[in-house]
């Protein structure tokens, strides 16, 4: 195997820690030729479909790819912004605020980048980028507070397959979730509390996490767990009863049989039983984007009140809030400690006087 070629060394350059921000992904643009080759690439990903190769390339590239760009363009264009896709748009505000935000924390010179499993900036471009700025080590945050075989993972074999072709590997650190951070739900929660202050509170909060199939949880994916441990400790921070609080699954794909409750069925429920207001939050998005814009706000609110059901409030996500940029902060630096080297100029100096004694350049 050829190894890729290093950036190029310079005796007396500081070392540098890389930080990582990593969101799913998102197409260039609100149109059906930008939205094709995104969804070729993320459905095509065995981590996101299970299914047998040859039957699933069949289907994707035979049915999928030719249908479902030109519809999927049109929702992408509902909720675009002019700077930009969402989900691009905030993971950015994100990444550009960890950087001041941790400044305010640690002296230590700290690289902060962000990249999605999908679609661009990539993977292995902000890998290579970091590395050019001598990010000897490198901390991976994929931004899905609960794991799962299809969202995280991918992100982990990307990272993994990118540093196969090194020579020169960085010191790793990976997040693997952060469901139940107290710093997540007391960000969560102030969003929601923020929220109700400014416009009342509702007769149900629905929390709606992405949906998976049911086969994934029967194999071991712990997803769904956290999907509820998350629930429990949100509606405690709120100081929620039972009753006044749900947990559905969205985004229900293909014919086999997924996680439960659905959020669909449920608003639905909701609706004939006239309730007069529902509120829906998304805790397991830390950036809205297509699934919370279009599917919830848009889609959920039309289900339920074409139900029976009264006022219909989607809560936005954590974006880039204060309180979730101090929680993300502080999740950093705990998966930092050891890393957090402050710069050493008197011994850099002597440093590069020892290399061009021996001749370095």
């Amino acid at each position: 195997m050829a190894y890729l070629t290093e950036p190029a060394y310079q005796h007396a350059t500081p070392e540098t820690t890389g930080v990582l921000l990593v969101n799913l992904g998102t197409p260039a643009a609100p149109t059906a030729q930008a939205v094709r080759p995104y969804l070729k690439q993320f459905l095509g990903d065995p981590r996101v479909v299970e299914i047998p190769r040859l039957l699933w390339w069949l289907i994707l590239n035979g049915i999928i790819l030719n249908v479902r760009p030109k519809k999927s363009a049109a929702k992408y264009a509902s909720v675009w912004l002019k700077e930009g896709s969402p989900l691009r748009v905030y993971t950015e505000k994100q990444a550009m605020l960890l950087k001041d935000f941790l400044a305010e924390r640690t002296r230590a010179p700290l690289i902060v980048d962000f990249a999605m499993t999908y679609g661009n900036p990539s993977i292995a471009d902000a890998i290579d980028r970091l590395k050019r700025q001598n990010c000897q080590r490198i901390l991976i945050v994929p931004l899905f507070p609960q794991y799962a075989a299809s969202s995280t993972a991918p992100v982990f074999d990307q990272v993994f397959s990118t540093l196969q072709q090194m020579r020169n590997l960085p010191a790793l650190r990976t997040i693997k979730h952060f469901h139940d951070n107290a710093g997540y739900i007391k960000a969560l929660a102030a969003k929601i509390n923020d929220y109700w202050n400014q416009n009342g509170r509702p007769e149900i909060l629905l929390m709606s996490f992405h949906g998976v199939p049911q086969y994934t949880l029967d194999k071991g994916d712990p997803y769904h767990c956290e999907c509820h441990k998350t629930g429990r400790l949100l509606a405690e921070a709120l100081g929620l009863q039972k009753d006044q609080y749900r947990v559905s699954f969205q985004s229900r794909f293909g014919r086999a049989e997924w996680i439960k409750p659905y959020t669909t069925a449920t608003l639905l429920e909701l609706g004939k039983l006239k309730t007069r207001r529902v509120d829906v939050v998304c805790p397991g998005f830390v950036a809205d984007c297509l699934e919370t814009l279009e599917e919830i706000a848009m889609e959920g609110k039309e289900d339920f009140q074409h139900a029976g059901g009264g006022e219909y409030h989607y809560i936005p996500c954590l974006n880039d809030s204060r309180d979730w940029m101090h929680a993300l902060t502080g999740l950093v630096l705990d998966n930092l400690q050891g890393w957090l080297i402050e710069t050493d100029t008197a011994e850099l100096a002597q440093s590069k006087l020892r290399a061009e004694a021996m001749g370095a350049k």
